[in-house]
């Protein structure tokens, strides 16, 4: 084979590879590809012409023409993939959206300044109010086993409180078969309290809670603060005494009616319910001559020290708790649960509070 027939093929090498580099988008490149490689293309043509030629010059001709092919299939591909990634950062440069928020003024002003959520200044009063009579914050975690959540607290397997249709069950079941669930009430955190500290005990326990309940004044999630003392002597005065401080303090009426009346908790004994004085045809709270149950109270059960791992004979206690979205909404004139959890601008604006004024004592005096 002559030296003319290389040559040819190493000028059409360089052409088609030129063509390829000067390619400037995908639809220029498949020109190229089948201006060589189509059914008409220039290599395809070299390969038909391999028939006329004898078989020794065939043989050697088809190896070049075929490496030639490889060559600019090779070329093809490391050029599309450089132009698909030209054109990806080009569709993504066209559609590109900005999705952060505006930064926000320092020091906040104006009516988009953030402010303090009703629910989380409510807990800020109840911090400083129970801090200022000795008790500490505790917390624990969301998700509760059955022991915590029920057993330890002496509520039996039949109580309603366990039934699916009032409380949140998760999966899989612990070892024994019960199942773990979002708790539902605070209560869990006293019994975590007790089992890692020695007495005396005094704290607050505010969090989240779950219960399988929806209306207008029920919420799947909602926040309880619950309280517990633990010492040796304590009586129903000491319940008494830090309720009615606490109640008249939070809702600042000086002399706030308060009465505590005979219930029923698997967790006390005795228990009692918490009512404070009220209209209810003005719904003013501290005038009139009714009654509204504002929460639940009454010295720890025996047993539940003895869960605990506590000598009932030696330490007593007292537990109370309230829901924090009903005492924030007798005391905003809030008649509506749902709007806590809507973030509708215009009532967050309307109720929440400055993130400059923190919640004082001088406040509640």
């Amino acid at each position: 084979m002559g030296s003319g027939m290389v040559d040819d093929l190493d000028m059409l090498r360089a052409s088609i590879e030129a063509a390829i580099a000067e390619a400037a988008d995908l639809r220029a490149l498949d020109a190229v590809r089948v201006s060589a490689l189509g059914k008409s293309g220039e290599v395809t043509g070299l390969l038909k012409t391999l028939g006329a030629l004898p078989p020794e010059e065939r043989r050697a001709r088809g190896a070049q023409v075929n490496a030639l092919k490889l060559e600019v299939e090779r070329a093809l591909d490391s050029r599309r993939t450089t132009l698909e990634a030209f054109a990806l950062d080009a569709k993504l440069a066209a559609e590109r959206m900005d999705v952060t928020l505006p930064p926000r003024p320092h020091p906040p002003t104006g009516p988009e300044s953030g402010s303090i959520h009703p629910i989380s200044r409510t807990m800020e009063e109840l911090i400083a109010l129970f801090g200022a009579m000795g008790f500490r914050v505790a917390e624990g975690p969301d998700i509760e086993g059955d022991w915590h959540n029920f057993s330890a607290l002496n509520i039996p397997d039949h109580h309603p409180a366990r039934q699916d249709h009032d409380t949140f069950y998760l999966t899989p079941p612990e070892p024994g078969g019960r199942r773990p669930v979002l708790r539902t009430h605070t209560s869990p955190v006293q019994i975590r309290t007790m089992l890692e500290e020695e007495p005396p005990i005094r704290v607050i326990v505010p969090g989240r809670t779950w219960r399988a309940d929806h209306d207008a004044t029920h919420s799947p999630m909602f926040h309880q603060v619950e309280g517990l003392v633990i010492g040796r002597d304590i009586h129903m005065g000491h319940l008494k005494g830090t309720l009615v401080d606490f109640l008249r303090a939070f809702f600042g009426i000086a002399d706030l009616p308060v009465r505590f009346r005979s219930s029923y908790f698997p967790f006390t004994e005795p228990s009692m319910e918490v009512d404070i004085g009220w209209s209810r045809r003005t719904g003013e709270l501290g005038q009139g001559g009714d009654w509204l149950e504002i929460l639940g109270s009454g010295m720890v059960h025996p047993k539940v020290l003895a869960n605990a791992g506590i000598d009932p004979k030696v330490w007593q206690g007292f537990a109370f708790g309230m829901g924090i979205e009903r005492i924030t909404m007798l005391k905003h004139g809030i008649p509506d649960l749902r709007p806590f959890y809507e973030a509708d601008l215009r009532w967050l604006r309307h109720y929440a509070t400055s993130p400059l004024s923190p919640f004082t004592l001088h406040d509640a005096a």
